[in-house]
């Protein structure tokens, strides 16, 4: 019985000893997807990535190297005889407490104004003239080695910032994966992202107006035709895509209504600036989980933005830009009008799902500059085409949401074969959304719409459904200028 014990321990130890070599092989050779997550590690793709928030701290501007006032008191009275003293004040003084001569560190004591209640203060030692609003200077210093970053880069929305050290951990981790070859070429190292980067905003993006579109808007008040052609022109127009001589022709050849596509253009206009307030204002619901994404389009054969972000519980589109450019601004613009249902905080679980585009963790971490705690979030970033790891198999029919999504817009965008300048397809943009959230009937939904206005149910025609938007718009401006 010993025997048969021990052979069977011994045997143990030895199949352990094998799946020992088998793991270290694995390891080694045949790395597992999920552990070195090629996509976010490599450092290939660190340029994408956007650092941390540095450390900042706030220093009082130092005053010039000349003489100091008690010195200099000394001399006028050794030089003229003339003795230096305090200022007899007459009503109070509002110079602030703390503030000192820039030229000659002379306390409150012997300092004026120069220009009333103005700022010019004069200093009766020195008698030069200073400002009594001393700004404060931000000094930002990396979080990793405390190093005071260097500013490169000015670009149109933001400064970039960078820690020159070279003795910086996160540099010298970010140096280590480095394919070797590249560290002998010539600037090899200008391929990848090394040093900590900060992007510091020149533009405050939170204080920005969502719901701006053009004012040259015509009057609703109509001469020739009336509020059904309008509601006739907006059907033809943006549920059934037509560009506005396709509309303008339609009208003509089915209901020998003879109208212009400038006065189509004109309707539409007008109609997304009384539409937008109601559908922005909206109230929601919107669930945990949001995705995001931006396509392009064509305005006078420049290339534009649009950006969604879009309920992938509910698949309404919560927030929407559109941009000549593909920054971080419109992308912030976005988020604004997608987070307006949420009041103070975020929801807890909060997902937020979009593609490897940097734009999109740079306008997370400006939320969290701007908002603390409350409005602080990560983006599950779905990288690639293909689910090469397992965030990707998770989060990829998010993903793809976003993109039908994007098919959709396209499909109506193409027939109009691009638009002639920013402000028409701002207000087609606004039309499209409204009619996409409270018009548009969804398969998935057993052909009903997204959100259920008692209101609109009451229309039996779609040119009524749109009278009745319009009147919704109404309401609500008049709701919104009786608050403000």
């Amino acid at each position: 019985m010993n025997t048969i014990i021990h052979y069977l321990i011994s045997y143990n130890q030895y199949l352990l000893q094998i799946i020992s070599y088998l793991l270290n092989f694995i390891c080694k050779f045949i790395p597992l997807k999920q552990w070195i997550f090629d996509d976010s590690h490599s450092p290939k793709y660190q340029k994408f990535k956007v650092d941390e928030p540095p450390l900042i701290k706030k220093e009082k501007i130092k005053p010039q190297e000349t003489w100091n006032y008690k010195d200099f008191i000394s001399y006028i009275k050794w030089k003229y005889d003339v003795d230096i003293k305090p200022v007899k004040r007459r009503s109070i003084c509002n110079i602030p407490d703390d503030y000192i001569c820039p030229h000659c560190s002379a306390p409150k004591e012997y300092l004026y104004r120069n220009n009333g209640s103005l700022e010019q203060v004069i200093c009766k030692v020195c008698g030069k003239s200073s400002s009594s609003f001393v700004p404060d200077t931000i000094a930002l210093f990396c979080p990793h080695c405390s190093h005071t970053l260097v500013a490169k880069k000015d670009r149109k929305h933001f400064i970039v910032h960078k820690c020159v050290n070279p003795k910086c951990p996160y540099y010298l981790h970010n140096l280590k994966k480095v394919d070797k070859k590249h560290l002998d070429e010539p600037y090899g190292k200008n391929k990848y992202k090394l040093h900590y980067i900060y992007r510091e905003f020149t533009v405050d993006f939170f204080d920005m107006d969502l719901s701006s579109l053009p004012k040259n808007a015509s009057s609703l008040k109509f001469s020739k035709h009336s509020s059904y052609i309008m509601s006739l022109c907006l059907t033809l127009h943006v549920n059934l895509g037509l560009s506005l001589r396709k509309t303008s022709q339609a009208l003509n050849d089915l209901y020998n209504i003879k109208i212009s596509h400038q006065m189509v253009a004109n309707y539409a206009r007008t109609a997304a600036l009384v539409i937008k307030p109601f559908v922005d204002n909206f109230d929601y619901d919107p669930s945990s989980t949001f995705t995001a994404d931006e396509t392009y389009i064509k305005v006078r054969g420049v290339k534009g933005y649009v950006w969604f972000i879009m309920d992938a519980v509910k698949r309404s589109i919560l927030g929407y830009q559109v941009s000549d450019n593909r920054g971080v601004g419109s992308c912030i613009l976005a988020m604004r009008m997608a987070f307006k249902n949420f009041k103070d905080k975020l929801p807890e679980n909060f997902k937020f799902i979009a593609d490897g585009y940097s734009a999109y963790p740079l306008a997370a971490q400006q939320f969290f500059i701007k908002h603390g705690e409350k409005f602080k979030f990560d983006i599950t970033q779905v990288i690639g085409l293909t689910n090469d790891d397992e965030v990707s198999k998770e989060f990829r029919p998010y993903k793809q949401m976003i993109e039908r999504l994007n098919r959709t817009f396209k499909a109506s965008y193409r027939v109009k074969c691009g638009f002639d300048n920013f402000e028409g397809a701002s207000y087609n943009l606004a039309l499209w959304v409204a009619y996409y959230n409270f018009l548009r009937p969804h398969s998935s939904l057993g052909y009903k719409t997204l959100n259920q206005v008692d209101v609109l149910n009451g229309a039996d025609n779609m040119p009524g459904k749109w009278q009745l938007l319009i009147y919704l718009g109404q309401k609500t401006i008049l709701n919104m200028q009786a608050v403000g």
